[in-house]
């Protein structure tokens, strides 16, 4: 056939029923002939290539994160109200709490569609972070790797010290109880802390998130029992609101700022929480487990704050039950079970540091060792927590610093600049909203992270000062006699 043929020839060897109508790669054509062949690949979809060994039901999923949230911070909720005043406690209950749902939400967002570009079934928090980097602009792109490792080491350091502050909760409430019952030979927070050591070795040994559940279930039916005697004795007597600080010293608002997102971020447990439902498409949206998980955080967080300052007014301590009274059966009770919800809710929180550090380790190990460096590593981690928080037993302001150091950034500063990387290329809305938006949120995580952590410290060194001018006075007096 000569050229002058060819050029007159309609070539089919290659047709097909989906023949593409334009050169633009987003177009996609959805005309067929009858043609039985599919040419256009159909989109990934994360959700459908998911295998969970053990998945969680959406309500499941409602209880671990609803415990993640619901811990020990409500009852340490008065004492933030302390510092704000009842006013300014009020609304900035409900301005944290939706921001930091939101940073919950782009978040897990972001995972979702980094997950379809990555053609991934799942990501953690860190593996969000740093595919955001990754599939953003490509000036970031080479800042991934980096993003994933300081997200892996951050997060760990975050969780170890908010267990650190379990520890407490706990040797503080059981001390209340046994101490009036004990009165010639009490024992010092440090010791009550170090009993807490075998049964948390224990229970944290537990590996899957679905079994779990009972521990977080129990540990939820406590807290609410405990909630409702201590709001009894709040509502008991409760004195007039005017006798309290309706807005409190601007200085101190850091702290209560501190305080709240120590309280309600659980944002290293969303994304295990997530990954791990059998109906992932459940969790965000409206209602949803998020939404729904958050209205009830935030609503109680604001009664316990609200009522429990109006009751205790400045001589509230850092967890309330604390102020209850501690001849009564009734109150004793509430600390008890508010110990034990705590107990059962270590090990959840443990969950997330030992899932990355098992992560960074395990393909270096030996299968047949697995077993036994798993229990090692649970045990040094436990040990580790107790001894801190041994050493460091002052409740109110060890909150403080871990909300203010660990979780501002994480919980606050973190999914803002992961949101405008990851739609920095694919748009940031009308008058870049998105970026004003996140901009606002960093700047409230920076106050909270300097100005909080400035506080706590200055505090710290104070409390420090003042109980070591006690005790040289107590030597004085001794030797003296």
């Amino acid at each position: 056939m000569g050229q002058d043929e060819k050029k007159g020839t309609i070539v089919l060897d290659n047709f097909n029923s989906t023949t593409n109508l334009t050169t633009n790669p987003g177009f996609q054509s959805t005309l067929s002939l009858g043609s039985k062949e599919v040419i256009n690949e159909k989109a990934y979809n994360p959700f459908e290539h998911r295998k969970v060994e053990h998945p969680n039901s959406t309500i499941g999923s409602l209880v671990h994160l609803l415990k993640s949230s619901l811990g020990s911070g409500i009852l340490a909720m008065p004492a933030a109200f302390k510092n704000a005043g009842l006013a300014i406690g009020a609304l900035g209950t409900i301005i944290i709490g939706f921001i930091c749902t939101h940073c919950v939400y782009v978040l897990v967002k972001t995972s979702q569609e980094v997950c379809v570009e990555a053609k991934k079934p799942s990501m953690g928090f860190a593996e969000t972070c740093g595919a955001a980097f990754e599939f953003g602009p490509k000036r970031l792109r080479p800042w991934a790797n980096f993003a994933r490792t300081f997200i892996d080491y951050t997060l760990t350091c975050t969780y170890l010290a908010a267990l650190c502050v379990y520890v407490v909760f706990i040797a503080e409430n059981f001390k209340e109880v046994l101490d009036e019952y004990n009165p010639d030979y009490k024992l010092s927070v440090e010791v009550y802390c170090a009993l807490t050591l075998v049964p948390l070795v224990l229970i944290c040994q537990i590996r899957n998130l679905k079994w779990l559940v009972p521990f977080s279930a129990l540990a939820n039916v406590f807290l609410v029992i405990c909630f409702a005697i201590t709001m009894y004795y709040i509502f008991t007597d409760l004195p007039n609101p005017a006798e309290r600080k309706t807005v409190a010293s601007v200085t101190q608002w850091p702290l209560f700022i501190s305080t709240v997102i120590f309280a309600m971020e659980g944002i290293g447990v969303v994304m295990p929480v997530e990954n791990e439902m059998a109906k992932p498409q459940q969790f965000l949206g409206c209602p949803g487990v998020l939404n729904v998980a958050m209205t009830i955080v935030i609503s109680l967080y604001g009664i316990v704050g609200f009522f429990g300052y109006i009751k205790f007014g400045e001589s509230v301590r850092g967890s309330v039950t604390l102020n209850l009274p501690q001849d009564e059966i009734l109150a004793q009770s509430a600390k008890i079970l508010m110990a034990l919800s705590i107990l059962f809710t270590y090990s959840l929180q443990f969950y997330v540091p030992m899932e990355m550090i098992w992560r960074q380790i395990h393909d270096k190990i030996a299968v047949k060792y697995h077993e036994i460096t798993q229990i090692s590593i649970r045990t040094t981690a436990v040990i580790g927590s107790v001894a801190l928080a041994a050493a460091f037993p002052d409740l109110e302001l060890f909150i403080n610093l871990c909300g203010a150091i660990f979780l501002s950034s994480l919980g606050l500063l973190t999914p803002a600049i992961v949101d405008t990387v990851h739609n920095w290329d694919r748009g940031l809305g009308k008058f870049n909203w998105i970026l004003w938006k996140n901009i606002f949120i960093s700047i409230i995580s920076f106050i909270a992270l300097f100005a909080g952590s400035y506080v706590s410290i200055i505090s710290m060194v104070e409390k420090y000062n003042s109980t070591a001018m006690i005790g040289k006075g107590a030597n004085m007096t001794s030797l003296s006699t």
